[in-house]
């Protein structure tokens, strides 16, 4: 049996599930472009998620952090907007950062009912070394696409994503 296959649909040490089948005759779902896709998210969130244990920090905490960085005195409803997250969840993801020292509430400049984020400076440096962590990640996710890989699947997956 591979390595995938017995550690098929089982929490792995770090928290995420990874995805396999145990040996199981799948039928056609290895030809379903939608099965492949969550299996190959599993498995890169999987290696991801491990990559950015070291900071306590999530995949979607991440993002949070890169558009925040990104964009100066975005709202919490513009992130959710971008990054395709539930307000009700996002906010959780706010109160967090928020808590950690990472992200900060400030009042918006052209709105009093509106609250625009900003990184704190602790923020800024966790954010520097998850960049770093998902460099390494990403070269891991390439080095099993091979050459010119990343480009093609981020051109397909671009395509997908607009609908084209």
């Amino acid at each position: 049996m591979t390595r995938s296959q017995t550690e098929a649909a089982t929490p792995a040490h770090d928290g995420y599930e990874r995805p396999g089948t145990r040996g199981l005759d799948v039928g056609m779902l290895n030809a379903s472009i939608g099965y492949m896709l969550r299996r190959a998210q599993l498995t890169v969130f999987a290696d991801f998620g491990a990559a950015l244990a070291e900071l306590q920090l999530r995949p979607g905490q991440f993002a949070a952090l890169i558009v925040i960085d990104c964009n100066r005195g975005v709202t919490q409803s513009e992130v959710c907007e971008t990054l395709g997250i539930w307000r009700a969840n996002f906010v959780a993801v706010i109160d967090d950062l928020e808590r950690r020292g990472l992200a900060r509430r400030v009042s918006s400049t052209t709105d009093r009912r509106s609250k625009a984020l900003a990184l704190t400076a602790a923020g800024q440096r966790v954010l520097e070394r998850a960049t770093e962590l998902q460099r390494a990640h990403e070269t891991r996710v390439c080095r099993r696409l091979g050459p010119d890989g990343r480009e093609q699947l981020l051109r397909l997956l671009n395509h997908l994503a607009d609908g084209d």
